[in-house]
């Protein structure tokens, strides 16, 4: 069974910027859409891929 994503949240670091995107929580792992194009649809993760990507950010592995 697939559930829809729900809570959408824009990150608090987009300030008024229109290029960010908005994250939500799914089942098992979390949703990711762009917040200019709604309608384009979203990806998900499981709940491991979104904690690597999160270790990745906070560990500036992407600087």
């Amino acid at each position: 069974m697939t559930l829809r994503p729900r809570n959408w949240q824009k990150s608090s670091r987009s300030n008024q910027h229109s290029h960010c995107v908005e994250v939500a929580r799914t089942h098992d792992g979390a949703a990711v859409r762009d917040t200019k194009n709604r309608a384009a649809g979203h990806f998900t993760t499981t709940h491991q891929q979104w904690a690597a990507f999160i270790d990745a950010l906070k560990s500036n592995r992407f600087d």
